[in-house]
């Protein structure tokens, strides 16, 4: 904790207002690249606004601190270096120290930054601010970038933008500042990206250049869609006029990608029509700027969330076959559709299916343009990071390879990690064939880890149970029910000839389970004993094998 002192130069003035509160104003000359923000957490919000001449450029709510803060946001403002800008803040009262707080720095203090204890070690998360949906998954001039909901000014939702990191690995991410801020139409909701390979936008430089393109929703407000594009990944600009209209209230979130067969674009949008008929609009288009609706696939209705929001629309190969490929439509919580396209309207072959079946997971997203061909899915992961005064709040999960496998009960989407995430192992403890009795010694007694990954192949033979020790969260599995419960989340694990065939992803909020070669996929947010470092697996009633175990300790992703 410590104090800031001003450095803005200017005249003060404050306004009274009829409901009894005052906003200030402060007219300063621009010479560093940030204006430092301190946030107290649970302080008041008060309403922030800074103007160049008669415009204004940023505006967003913050638990400002009037003296001792929690943490530093940062306002990038270096577009307006050697210009004056004029601050607006609205204070209960003239008394407030509010403009004491600010200052302008040309660098950010990342001393603390990633080495938080609440900080998951594998996962994405933002260095400050709130986190949610991901946005914008692409790969554009050798870089995977992964845009996302971020609130730069506080731990909670609000103040909507893009924020915005890039990876060479799709593991160790650089976070790069805000892409898209709100603007006058409104604030900026969820999307997609994609590269215009063959530019057909005309957005390029000289008609030479594939841009990367990004759609948005301008929420809150117009509720339209919008469209802003880059040539080098770092800067973007917004086209001045919105490529979809309104056509309900809170009509959001477009993804878009390419059809080859019909050589067009399309366009995926939630609209929530009457009755709260939850439904996704399909639109075509040729150059980006002009769409055509096409046709409407419906989900459910209110509280039944099928096909809700954030959607994903891609196909794929059937068991990795290219000549026999599926669409797969899905919503925000990961239910999905099954069946063909033709290029205007999706026809359902099978409905209503479940994805992923743990605690949290919601608004995933897959890569566009990846260069290896994989459809790659990153979710917001909802982790209890929010502890006390931390400056950041939410992850993302890992990143994981989506393929579709034909099984008993027809085609079905399964997930595996990928395999990236193998350049992280760091010691290995392995465990060759032993049996497993009730009562016997605990055979990973010899493992311990804060970040760590578990390769776990068994036969349960005649136990009853089986169970899991994660750092003191329990995993149970019934063998007669094949039922896995972890920390009162379930779901039906059917055994393959015989085996059951788990790996796990653990960090320090919560872990990642993938059962039988990610055909179960169980993310479960969940804050460990930092003291409690220890794993174990034992039975009930009976016995089983443990076939093999690989166990591996991990690298922090941030410590590169």
């Amino acid at each position: 904790m410590k104090r800031t002192l001003m450095l803005l130069i200017g005249v003060l003035t404050f306004v009274f207002h009829a409901n009894g509160q005052t906003s200030g104003t402060q007219t300063f000359y621009v010479s560093h690249r940030y204006l430092k923000i301190p946030v107290k957490n649970g302080a008041p919000k008060r309403n922030v606004e800074l103007w160049l001449n008669n415009e204004k450029v940023r505006w967003f709510d913050v638990e400002l601190a009037d003296s001792v803060y929690d943490w530093i946001a940062y306002l990038d403002i270096e577009k307006w270096k050697g210009q004056s800008l004029k601050l607006s803040i609205s204070t209960p009262d003239r008394n407030s120290h509010g403009f004491n707080s600010f200052e302008q720095v040309d660098l950010q203090d990342d001393n603390a930054v990633y080495t938080e204890k609440e900080r998951g070690q594998i996962h994405f998360s933002p260095k400050r601010g709130w986190l949610n949906d991901p946005n914008g998954l692409v790969f554009f001039k050798g870089q995977y970038h992964l845009f996302f909901q971020h609130n730069p000014y506080g731990t909670s939702w609000g103040n909507m933008h893009w924020g915005h990191a890039v990876s060479s690995d799709l593991i160790h991410w650089k976070e790069l500042g805000e892409a898209l801020y709100p603007d006058e139409s409104g604030v900026m909701f969820s999307g997609g990206a994609v590269v215009d390979t063959k530019n057909s936008s005309g957005l390029g430089n000289n008609n030479l250049m594939a841009p990367m393109v990004l759609f948005y929703t301008a929420a809150e407000q117009s509720w339209k869609q919008g469209l802003a594009y880059s040539l080098d990944g770092k800067e973007f600009k917004k086209l001045p006029n919105h490529i979809l209209e309104k056509i309900s209230t809170g009509n959001r979130d477009p993804k878009v990608i390419w059809h080859g067969p019909s050589a067009r674009w399309v366009l995926t949008l939630y609209v929530e029509e009457e009755h709260g008929q939850h439904s996704m609009h399909l639109f075509t288009s040729k150059d980006m700027k002009t769409w055509e609706f096409a046709s409407k696939v419906y989900g459910g209705k209110g509280n039944d969330r099928y096909l809700f929001e954030c959607p994903e629309f891609f196909e794929l190969a059937v068991d990795d076959n290219p000549k026999q490929k599926k669409w797969i439509l899905t919503g925000a919580n990961s239910q999905y559709a099954i069946g063909s396209f033709d290029g205007k309207k999706f026809t359902p072959e099978a409905e209503r299916l479940f994805s992923q079946y743990g605690r949290d997971y919601y608004a995933a997203q897959t890569f566009s343009n990846e260069p290896l061909g994989r459809r790659i899915e990153i979710g917001w992961w909802r982790t209890h990071t929010n502890q006390g005064a931390t400056a950041f709040n939410q992850s993302m999960s890992i990143p994981m390879e989506l393929k579709l496998k034909t099984t008993e009960k027809g085609i079905r989407l399964f997930r595996e990690p990928v395999a990236e995430l193998q350049n992280l192992r760091k010691d290995k403890l392995h465990i060759g064939q032993i049996s497993l009795k009730a009562g016997k010694l605990n055979q990973l007694q010899h493992f311990s880890g804060d970040v760590a990954e578990l390769k776990l192949l068994i036969t349960p033979k005649s136990a009853r149970n089986i169970q899991i020790n994660v750092r003191g969260l329990v995993m149970n599995y019934n063998v007669a029910t094949e039922e896995m419960v972890v920390d009162n989340v379930r779901a039906i694990v059917p055994l393959r000839d015989g085996k059951l065939v788990l790996r796990l992803f653990v960090d320090r909020t919560g872990l990642e389970l993938f059962a039988q070669n990610g055909e179960i996929y169980m993310p479960i947010n969940y804050n460990f004993d930092h003291n409690n470092l220890q794993y174990g697996i034992s039975v009930s009633n009976g016995q089983a094998v443990l076939d093999q175990a690989d166990l591996y300790t991990l690298k922090s992703i941030w410590s590169d």
